[in-house]
């Protein structure tokens, strides 16, 4: 495969609690000098890891790719820095661009402000030397620019991948309040599936979940169903490289069952044009049956499912859905590990069983816990007993 020699630091945007999974996806991917921040993970790559970690991160909701950093206290001080950059190496007179601006400074209160004064830096630029200008466009620009103001530091980058990440392009419905695509695949990939045992979510909605087990399974990118990467419109867009990028996917045998189950007709309506517009519908089972009366395969295997919250049931109802998969788990589910993703600490208090791992994650704004239950044999029974 055609190398590219030159090296640069790159960014890959995440949600809070899955930086250490990112990380590990970057390290194969073989990235190099690989920082964890704060809802991102930096790394060292050429040309061909950025098309890589496009395609193939599962995590990631955006790959940008730092390309100035100054100081500045004021606006003006902002427009000089921004015009420091030769915009002419990046976009033309005619090419369009949008700005995303994040702040936290004193001196910079309002990122809108902000982005106004990019922007006219950026076209100013262009209208001195050629007489005509950019123009700005939210929707699939030419070129989508991240601006960042940490105190007075300011970071300029280039935004490889167009829309979010997690907009994979298999969607074509969903349910209320379906899980992103991102947090879905994170869920899996912390749950450390061996991806040879079978795969059950018996509350299974739109089927995120259970589309993005199928991915990891049989090694399939979830970038492959998006059709364009803002990357493909910059001006050193190396169409040959990403035709082997792209076409240098091989996909492997699983061996497993990966299951899906819910109670409603709808939702498994919805399921199904979703996994069958990705392609998988042979590749996982659905089931209409309430998981009251779901029984698993004998195999053991790693259940993963998102129940829903207190905004979709009534509170009365919260603490008997809860009790149920408690009781359902405990009595159906020997040898399973299971993980449950959920937002109110009374819900995994009713499930009555004592989890050997917790982890905090955010659902949106929601602070949620996404807690492993191990369903152990015989002897090792009481450690999922009731709790005292």
């Amino acid at each position: 495969m055609k190398k590219d020699s030159g090296k640069f630091r790159l960014i890959a945007k995440t949600f809070q609690g899955l930086e250490e999974v990112l990380s590990k996806e970057l390290e194969q991917l073989g990235a190099e000098e690989i920082r964890i921040l704060k809802r991102a993970v930096s790394f060292v790559g050429d040309k061909t890891l950025l098309y890589k970690t496009n395609l193939h991160l599962r995590t990631a909701t955006r790959v940008i790719k730092p390309i100035h950093k100054f100081t500045a206290h004021d606006t003006d001080e902002l427009y000089k820095g921004i015009q420091e950059i030769d915009w002419g190496k990046y976009i033309a007179n005619k090419d369009t661009i949008a700005i995303d601006s994040t702040v936290s400074s004193e001196d910079f209160k309002h990122s809108q402000f902000v982005t106004y004064r990019v922007k006219d830096a950026i076209v100013d630029q262009f209208f001195y030397k050629t007489g005509d200008r950019p123009s700005v466009r939210v929707v699939n620009p030419s070129l989508r620019i991240n601006v960042h103001i940490d105190r007075n530091t300011c970071t300029v980058s280039l935004d490889s991948s167009g829309e979010s990440l997690h907009k994979r392009g298999y969607r074509v419905g969903e349910t209320a309040a379906p899980l992103n695509e991102v947090l879905a695949a994170g869920l899996i990939l912390l749950s450390d599936w061996d991806k040879k045992s079978n795969f059950i979510d018996p509350m299974c909605g739109s089927g995120t979940i259970l589309i993005e087990a199928a991915l990891i399974a049989y090694n399939i990118p979830p970038g492959l169903y998006r059709k364009e990467f803002g990357f493909q419109k910059w001006r050193d867009f190396d169409e040959e490289l990403w035709d082997e990028i792209y076409n240098d996917e091989t996909e492997v045998d699983f061996d497993g069952q990966i299951i899906g189950a819910d109670i409603s007709d709808l939702a498994m309506e919805i399921a199904e044009a979703n996994i069958r517009n990705a392609g998988l519908i042979r590749k996982i089972k659905l089931n209409v049956i309430p998981f009251q009366q779901f029984t698993p395969p004998v195999e053991k295997g790693l259940l993963i499912t998102n129940p829903p919250y207190g905004e979709r049931l009534k509170l009365r109802d919260l603490d008997g859905l809860y009790s149920m998969i408690g009781e359902r788990l405990k009595h159906h589910f020997m040898g399973y590990d299971a993980w449950i993703l959920s937002y109110a600490k009374e819900s995994f208090n009713s499930i009555a069983l004592r989890p050997s791992r917790s982890i905090s994650l955010f659902n949106g704004p929601l602070e949620c816990k996404f807690q492993k239950y191990s369903m152990y044999e015989g002897k090792k029974k009481d450690k999922y007993t009731k709790r005292d």
